[in-house]
């Protein structure tokens, strides 16, 4: 007697840049969709030289390359859900709008990669004016920290020659958060999620903003250490749960709940920050026995 088959797990497209460390972009992506019980396809939007101190350079992918990686695979097997980390170029923008838009049904998550953890510049203003006109109407669900939240919403003056006037009031009184969510909302983005680990609070508070105009949040031990690759870590577990048809209330928060425990569990491999375990029940369970 034959044994019964087992149900394909749901697969979710990440689109992203690639990180040798292995804590952050694709391969980040490509280990919590795993540890989460899905399938992931990846299509490789930009190559980066990086360790865990920070990125030192990156290639942008051909936006060719990058439609033909993803037209690939879309043809060939069903996708539950995409997400979107680093994408490299206007250029990648451009390319990627134009194949989710043939999939207006797929929920999209987007963790929009802007700069890394040390500061190092990963999207130009030419850049983020093209996420704002061309990808923020197609989000399902944004997911950016607060400095990148508050940099997708603020339009940086310019004097007559082009070059940014630095307006050191708005340095001292920030944009607040719930305006950035709204104006977030306002461009397009179905749900917005504020990851709160960069504001100066005893505790991290992530916020997330419903269609409806309802504010959820959840506060989290500030853990002692520096992570690389947890922005990534929570945007693909949201993907993973709701691949799985989950709804995105309770999806977001059981995301959270495991990205935290995948950077207490953390290490620190190398001279900089701490990769999370995203395979910390899998230790556990194997402790255990």
């Amino acid at each position: 007697m034959s044994a019964p088959e087992l149900a394909s797990p749901p697969t979710v497209l990440v689109f992203a840049a690639t990180d040798p460390t292995g804590g952050a972009g694709l391969q980040a992506d490509l280990l919590t969709l795993s540890s989460l019980g899905c399938h992931a396809l990846s299509v490789v939007t930009a190559v980066t030289v990086q360790d865990t101190l920070g990125v030192e350079d990156f290639l942008p992918l051909d936006p060719e390359w990058i439609s033909d990686q993803a037209r690939a695979v879309l043809e060939d097997m069903p996708v539950a859900a995409f997400k979107l980390g680093m994408l490299g170029s206007v250029e990648a923008v451009q390319a990627i709008t134009e194949i989710v838009a043939d999939y207006p049904d797929i929920p999209l998550v987007y963790d929009p990669v802007l700069a890394s953890s040390r500061g190092d510049e990963l999207a130009t203003e030419e850049m983020i004016e093209a996420v704002r006109e061309l990808l923020l109407p197609q989000v399902t669900l944004l997911t950016p920290n607060s400095l990148e939240a508050r940099r997708l919403v603020e339009t940086p003056q310019e004097d007559e020659h082009g070059e940014p006037i630095e307006d050191l009031d708005d340095e001292d009184t920030p944009l607040d958060l719930d305006t950035c969510a709204l104006r977030l909302q306002d461009m397009g983005c179905e749900f917005v999620l504020i990851t709160g680990s960069h504001e100066h609070t005893p505790q991290v508070v992530n916020a997330l903003y419903t269609p409806e105009g309802d504010v959820h949040t959840l506060s989290w031990d500030r853990l002692p250490d520096s992570y690389h690759g947890s922005g990534c870590t929570l945007s693909s577990a949201i993907a993973a749960l709701l691949a799985q048809g989950i709804d995105m209330e309770t999806a977001v928060k059981s995301a959270q709940e495991y990205t935290w425990e995948a950077l207490r569990n953390g290490w620190r491999l190398g001279m900089g920050q701490f990769l999370p375990d995203r395979l910390f029940w899998a230790r556990r369970e194997g402790e255990d026995a």
